[in-house]
């Protein structure tokens, strides 16, 4: 019985179409974190379990990958290694592991694949990339507003033009909670059923509050709040009066009450870094994630019911490793929702759908291989992206090769070329064919492909 040549559940294969629409999405959101100042950083797949166990609350430990102990396996179940569940525990390792080696303000960018063993759904797998940009050793609200501009400058290079930017502070989350009347015990609770308000709506989350054992009455007061800030918005000032608002419904609150004056900053600094107009305040967004103590962001488009990326301020996680705490903020982009909205928009290059080569240079017979494979790499050496056709088949075969992966130049070097010392040169593009001199084939590709 032949093995399954499927990928596991959640995980995928890239053929080279896909791969060259990965590559351009990673090469723009690069250009624009490094235009930023943010640097390159990359850490291990696999992390110490303990690393990263108890830091993103109850659903998200239940995510974890993890390796069973070598040798131990069959016998206890143990495990003491896991892949990494996201690109921000394993940057507060770094920076407490290597904190005489880094800047002050440690600005780093990261992209790499993490794992979380979640349920597949569109956009949604179970090996994915993140595209991480964070700060850390500052508490300026000014870091939020560069980390809300640098992710909306990225999309805005893609062709994203539809996106806002969720905001919104776990202290004024925590100020709601209290004064809807939920324990302190309960928080945690009601904040993984809160940050599922958009999918399921307030009745949902009304169920699912009651089933986590938050009363009624709470339950009716808090989602009560929230119904009245969604009538707030669609105005043009409406981040104006959601906060007016916020702040009258906490009152006196200390932790709810810093948390408005920081919102209210960044709202400021973001209208001097321009994203102002992409940001949306949104009392009621929670993030999942346990270890955030601040602001919190999230992306989104119409057409995704998910999020395209999201991030905060977490100034108390490197503590964790360090044993006092450093204040760090950071954003992340997901590149499997930007390509699965890009793909379904259109929104990609026609070129990346081409293969990633000038030129096929053909084999007219067996005798001539050598020659083909000369010429072939002198063409490479002048700069030129080349193929070569390995078979001696017929030249409508070899043709239609080049047709099929989208080669605009084909090259055929018969006897009477060689006679002649030229070479024929086909664009598959117009159809039109031409003899070239051998020691200007390569300035003539060149020349075609700048000019068509």
């Amino acid at each position: 019985m032949a093995s399954r040549t499927q990928p596991a559940r959640g995980m995928r294969d890239f053929l080279p179409a896909d791969v060259r629409r990965r590559e351009y999405v990673i090469r723009v959101i690069k250009e624009v974190y490094e235009s930023y100042g943010f640097e390159p950083l990359e850490t291990p797949a696999v992390e110490n379990i303990e690393t990263l166990l108890g830091k993103y609350g109850e659903e998200g430990n239940q995510l974890i990958f993890k390796i069973l102990k070598r040798g131990e396996h069959e016998r206890s179940g143990e495990a003491d290694l896991a892949l990494r569940y996201d690109l921000t525990v394993p940057l507060a390792r770094v920076v407490a592991e290597y904190q005489n080696q880094l800047p002050p303000f440690f600005k780093r960018y990261q992209i790499q694949p993490v794992w979380r063993a979640d349920r597949p759904a569109r956009g949604r797998f179970r090996e994915f990339y993140q595209c991480d940009v964070d700060v850390t050793g500052s508490r300026s609200m000014a870091v939020e507003a560069e980390l809300c501009a640098a992710a909306s400058d990225a999309l805005e290079r893609l062709g994203f033009s539809d996106f806002r930017i969720r905001l919104n502070h776990r202290q004024t989350l925590t100020a709601i909670l209290e004064r809807a009347g939920i324990s302190v015990e309960q928080h945690e609770s009601a904040l993984v059923a809160l940050d599922k308000l958009d999918k399921i709506g307030v009745e949902g989350v009304a169920r699912e509050l009651a089933a986590r054992g938050i009363s009624d009455e709470a339950a009716h007061r808090l989602l009560g709040f929230f119904e009245e800030i969604s009538g707030l918005r669609g105005d043009e000032r409406a981040n104006h009066a959601i906060l007016a608002r916020l702040s009258e419904f906490i009152g006196e609150h200390e932790g709810g009450k810093r948390g408005v004056a920081e919102l209210q900053q960044i709202l400021c600094y973001a209208e001097a870094s321009g994203v102002s107009s992409r940001l949306e305040l949104d009392p009621n967004l929670a993030r999942g994630l346990s270890y955030y103590t601040g602001a919190i962001m999230e992306i989104n488009v119409p057409d995704l019911s998910g999020s395209l990326g999201g991030g905060g301020r977490y100034d108390n996680l490197i503590g964790m490793f360090l044993g006092r705490d450093v204040p760090a903020c950071g954003f992340s982009l997901g590149l499997e929702r930007i390509i699965v909205v890009m793909s379904e928009r259109g929104m990609f290059p026609p070129e990346l759908d081409r293969a990633s080569v000038d030129a096929l240079v053909t084999i007219w017979d067996e005798a001539s291989v050598a020659e083909a494979l000369a010429l072939a790499r002198a063409l490479r050496q002048r700069g030129l992206r080349v193929d070569l056709y390995p078979e001696a088949h017929k030249l409508g075969k070899q043709f239609k090769y080049a047709a099929a992966r989208g080669i605009p130049f084909v090259v055929v070097l018969g006897p009477d070329e060689k006679e002649r010392g030229e070479v024929s040169v086909k664009d598959m593009r117009t159809g039109e064919q031409r003899a070239v001199r051998r020691e200007a084939l390569a300035e003539a590709i060149k020349e075609s492909l700048v000019t068509f």
